[in-house]
C-alpha cells in the first residue's frame, strides 16, 4: 500500500537523521516493535530534525534496552543524552540499571547522576597510567599468549577501575600498547591453535548400568505466568501513544482509577477469551485458552468466555454452541459467559460522548475513499463538522434513517500518525441484519477496535492479552480509554501458534470446509479443536503442547507437526491399550495345526503387564488360519528384513513360532492368494521377527471386520497460507480409508471416542461414523516419533 511504503520511507529518513548507518536503519524498519520505541525515543528527546552519531547510537540503545517499569522516568534520560551529559555506553547501562530498580518512584536525580558518572571527566593520562598497570601486571602471560590473549579480559579490568573512561580512547591505547610490547603479527599468530585430543579412559570390564538422567523443566514451563504482573501494579504507564501534533500521551491509571477497579474485582486476577463466533476453534485458540484462562487458574482469579459478535453477518449460533462446548472440553471454566453485545447499549451512549468530548464524527466516505484516504494520510472531508451535526446523524444512523454504507462513526485520532492504526479508525458502521444474540434491536453495529477495549474496561479485565499482530494496536486501545477516562486493563502480546502443513486462517478453513475438500469443520486432517478431537487427540496433549511452546513474545510462528505428535504419543503411550489389527490380511494356513480346533492365548493390553492382574491381558483366540500384513511376506529373503518368506520362521506376537513351507499363487503365477505354514508348539524355534495378525476365531468364520482411516498431513507444504495458489498444495494423499481390515474380537465393543494402540500401527481411535456392525478407526499417529529423535522447532 502506497501509505505504508510513504510512511516506512519517512521513518527510514528519520533514522538516518539521527546517525544511525543505512543497515541499521533498514533493519529497524523492518522491526515495528524496535521501529515505534525508536521513533518515540526521538521525539521524544526532541531531535526529529537529526542529531550527531554518537547521541544518535545512545538513543537508539535507549529504544531497545530501556525498563519498561520506569517509562515515567525516559524523558529525564534523554536530556541528558541529548545534553551530553551522558555520553557512552557505560554510562547509559549505569542508568538502565538505576532507574530499573527506581521503577515508577520518585527519581532524585543526586543519586542518579552520581550512579551514572555525570561531570566525572576521566584524563587521557589517567586512561594511559591505568592501561600500563594492567599491562604490567598481566605482561608474562601476554608475552606467553601473544596476540592470542583475550583483550577482554583487560578491556574489564580497565572498566573496573575506570568505569566513566572513553571507551574509544581505552581501545586505542590497548592496540598501541600491544604493538609496543609485541611487534608485527606473525603467521604463528594467525595460526588457530591445535586442538589436542583428549585420551580416552581405559576400558572398564564391569559394565555399568545407564541410568537416565530426565530433563529437569525450565521455570518458564513451571509456571509459564510468571511474567505477568499483580493486578495492584497496574497504576504503571502502560503505553504511549505519539501525535505529529502534540506531545506523548502516557497512559496509565490513577490512583483513585485504580482503587476503583480493584475494590470491585478484589485484587483478583480477571482475564478473557473473546473469540469471534464466526468459525470453528482451531489450534491456535487452544494456545490462547491457555494463557488466559490459564493466567486466571494459577492466580486464582477469574476468566470471562466472552464472545466478540460485532458482526452479525458472519456470526451462527451453530459458532457459539461449538465454542461453549470446546472450552469446555478443553478443561476449562469460565468465570462468566459475556458477549460483546451485552453492552450494545453502554457501548452506543460512550459512542455518544466521545462525539461530545470532539474524539468522534460521522464521516460519509465509502468504504474506498476510506482507504484511499488513509493510505495518502489525508483527513476527510467531514473530519472537522460540527459536534451537534455529528451528534444528529449519529442518531439518525442508529434510527435506521440512513442507508446501509452512507455513514459511518470514526474516532478523531491522528491521521499523520507513523501508526497506521491511528488513522481515524471506525467505531460504528450501518447494518441492516438482526443480530443472532441481540435480535433486531440495533442496525448500527460497533467495531472491534471500538468495542473491545471499552468491554474490557466496562468487565474490569486486568490482563487484555493477545497475540503479537495486535501490538499496533496498542495506541488505538488506550487512547480511546484515556479520551473517555475509563480504567485501562494491563495489556500483553504473545506469539501466535502456527502449525506446519495447514492452514489456520478462519477464512481458508471456511472455504475448506464449504467447497468440500474435507469432511466439514471437524475432519481429523484440520488443525481445528473439533477435528483433533474427531482424530483422537486429548485436550491434555493439546495442552503439554501449548505449556512446552511457552506463551513469550518471541515469534516462534511456525511449530512443526511433529511437536504436536510428540506430545499426543506421550499421552497415549502410557493411556491406550494395545491391541492388533491387520490393514491389508494376507492368509496363512497352519498346516499341522488342527482345524477343527482353537486355542484360547493371552495378550497384553499393556506393556508392563503384571501376571497378577488380569485385566491387564484379552483373549485372542489361535486356529489354524490366521492373518498377517502382506508387507510381511516376501517371495526373496534379505538380511535386515525381519518378516516371513518361504522356508523362513518368524514369531506370531502372544502365540507360537511359524515357518513358511509352501505359497499358493493366483493364475497369473504372481498374485499371492495364502501362505502354508507349520507351527511349532514347543517353541523352540527363537526366530528374529515378530508379528502382529489376527485369526478365524471359529472354523471358516471371518475375523471381525473393521474399517480404518489413515490420515497423512493435509497440504505438501509446510507454509501453504504463504504460497499464491494454496489450494493446488493441497495432499491428495491425505486420506486413505482401508475397508477390509481384521481386528481381534477385543474390539467389538469398542466405543466411540475409545482409544488403542494397534500393535506395529500406530495410535487409533473410534469415530462417531462407527455403528454396532461397523467400526471405524481413525489413525490419531503413527508410532515412530521424528520429533524426540531429531527434535523439532
Amino acid at each position: 500500500m502506497g501509505g505504508k511504503n510513504e510512511s516506512s520511507s519517512g521513518t527510514l529518513e528519520l533514522f538516518l537523521k539521527i546517525g544511525l548507518d543505512e543497515r541499521t536503519a533498514k533493519n529497524t524498519v523492518a522491526n515495528n516493535k524496535v521501529t515505534n520505541n525508536l521513533t518515540a525515543v526521538i521525539h521524544e528527546a526532541g531531535v526529529i530534525e537529526g542529531c550527531n552519531r554518537t547521541v544518535g547510537n545512545l538513543l537508539y540503545t535507549v529504544a531497545t534496552k530501556y525498563p519498561a517499569n520506569a517509562l515515567a522516568h525516559r524523558p529525564v534520560l534523554l536530556e541528558y543524552v541529548v545534553s551530553s551529559k551522558i555520553k557512552t555506553p557505560a554510562q547509559l547501562e549505569a542508568a538502565f540499571s538505576f532507574l530499573s530498580n527506581t521503577a515508577s518512584e520518585s527519581l532524585h536525580l543526586k543519586d542518579f547522576e552520581e550512579a551514572c558518572g555525570v561531570g566525572i571527566e576521566v584524563s587521557v593520562e589517567d586512561i594511559e597510567k591505568t592501561v600500563s598497570e594492567i599491562f604490567e601486571l598481566n605482561k608474562e602471560s601476554i608475552l606467553a599468549m601473544r596476540y592470542r590473549t583475550n583483550v577482554g579480559d583487560i578491556f574489564a579490568n580497565i572498566r573496573k577501575k575506570l568505569p566513566w573512561a572513553d571507551p574509544k580512547i581505552v581501545k586505542q591505547l590497548v592496540d598501541s600498547k600491544m604493538y609496543e610490547l609485541l611487534g608485527e603479527r606473525t603467521a604463528a599468530d594467525n595460526e588457530k591453535p591445535t586442538k589436542q585430543k583428549k585420551e580416552k579412559p581405559a576400558k572398564v570390564e564391569e559394565k555399568k548400568v545407564a541410568v537416565e538422567t530426565p530433563l529437569q523443566p525450565s521455570e518458564e514451563e513451571l509456571n509459564p505466568f510468571l511474567n505477568f504482573p499483580d493486578p495492584k501494579e497496574n497504576f504503571k504507564v502502560h503505553t504511549e501513544v505519539f501525535f505529529s501534533d502534540r506531545p506523548v500521551l502516557r497512559c496509565c491509571n490513577s490512583k483513585e482509577t485504580l482503587d476503583k477497579h480493584l475494590m470491585v474485582t478484589g485484587s483478583k486476577v480477571y482475564s478473557r477469551f473473546p473469540p469471534e463466533p464466526n468459525g470453528y476453534l482451531h489450534i491456535g485458540h487452544a494456545k490462547a485458552m491457555f494463557v488466559s484462562f490459564g493466567l486466571a487458574r494459577e492466580r486464582d482469579g477469574c476468566c470471562y468466555l466472552r464472545f466478540d459478535d460485532t458482526n452479525p453477518e458472519a456470526e451462527k449460533k451453530e459458532y457459539i454452541d461449538h465454542i461453549q462446548e470446546i472450552v469446555n472440553w478443553m478443561g476449562w471454566k469460565p468465570f462468566k459467559i459475556t458477549y460483546t453485545s451485552d453492552y450494545f447499549q453502554e457501548l452506543y451512549e460512550l459512542a455518544v460522548e466521545l462525539i461530545r468530548r470532539g474524539h468522534a464524527y460521522v464521516d460519509h466516505q465509502t468504504a474506498e475513499e476510506i482507504k484511499e484516504y488513509r493510505e495518502k494520510k489525508k483527513n476527510s472531508p467531514w473530519r472537522d463538522r460540527a459536534i451537534s451535526e455529528s451528534l444528529r446523524l449519529f442518531d439518525e444512523m442508529k434510527r435506521g434513517l440512513i442507508e446501509e454504507g452512507k455513514a459511518t462513526l470514526r474516532m478523531k485520532q491522528d491521521m499523520q500518525s507513523d501508526n497506521f492504526n491511528m488513522y481515524d479508525l471506525i467505531a460504528y458502521r450501518i447494518k441492516f441484519t438482526p443480530h443472532p444474540h441481540a435480535g433486531d434491536k440495533w442496525c448500527i453495529y460497533p467495531s472491534y477496535d471500538y468495542a473491545h477495549c471499552i468491554v474490557d474496561s466496562l468487565e474490569n479485565i486486568t490482563h487484555s492479552l493477545c497475540t503479537l499482530e495486535f501490538e499496533t494496536r496498542r495506541a488505538s486501545y488506550y487512547w480511546l480509554l484515556h479520551s473517555l477516562d475509563l480504567y485501562q486493563p494491563y495489556v500483553w502480546e504473545y506469539s501466535r501458534l502456527n502449525v506446519t502443513n495447514t492452514v489456520m486462517s478462519k477464512r481458508k478453513l471456511n472455504f475448506l470446509v464449504t467447497n468440500k475438500h474435507v469432511d466439514g469443520w471437524d475432519d481429523p486432517r484440520l488443525m481445528t479443536l473439533a477435528g483433533l478431537r474427531r482424530r483422537g487427540v486429548t485436550s491434555s496433549a493439546i495442552n503439554a503442547f501449548v505449556r512446552g511452546i511457552g506463551i513469550t513474545r518471541s515469534d516462534n510462528s511456525m511449530i512443526r507437526m511433529d511437536r504436536l505428535e510428540y506430545h499426543i504419543r506421550e499421552e497415549l503411550n502410557k493411556t491406550a491399550a494395545r491391541a492388533m489389527v491387520v490393514l491389508n490380511p494376507l492368509k496363512v494356513v497352519i498346516t499341522n495345526f488342527d482345524s477343527a480346533s482353537v486355542m484360547d492365548l493371552e495378550a497384553k493390553k499393556w506393556p508392563d503387564a503384571q501376571t497378577e492382574d488380569s485385566s491387564a491381558f484379552y483373549k485372542v483366540p489361535f486356529s489354524n488360519v490366521v492373518y498377517i500384513e502382506q508387507s510381511d511376506f516376501r517371495m526373496k529373503d534379505a538380511k535386515d528384513y525381519y518378516g516371513l518368506a518361504p522356508g523362513k520362521s518368524v514369531l506370531l506376537r502372544y502365540a507360537f513360532p511359524i515357518k513358511c513351507t509352501d505359497v499358493v499363487l493366483a493364475d497369473d503365477n504372481q498374485t499371492i492368494v495364502e501362505i502354508r505354514a507349520e507351527y511349532d508348539p514347543s517353541k523352540k524355534t527363537k526366530p528374529k521377527g515378530v508379528l502382529h495378525w489376527v485369526c478365524e476365531p471359529s472354523p471358516g468364520v471371518e475375523p471381525l471386520k473393521v474399517e480404518v482411516r489413515l490420515f497423512e498431513k493435509l497440504f505438501n507444504s509446510e507454509n501453504p497460507a504463504e504460497l499464491d495458489d494454496w489450494l493446488a498444495d493441497l495432499n491428495p494423499n491425505s486420506k486413505k480409508v482401508v475397508t477390509g481390515a481384521y481386528a481381534v474380537p477385543l474390539l467389538k465393543s469398542a466405543a466411540v471416542g475409545d482409544r488403542f494402540q494397534f500393535e506395529r500401527l500406530g495410535y487409533f481411535a473410534v469415530d462417531k461414523d462407527s455403528a454396532p456392525d461397523h467400526l471405524v478407526f481413525n489413525r490419531i499417529v503413527t508410532l515412530r516419533d521424528s520429533y524426540g529423535k531429531v527434535g523439532g522447532k
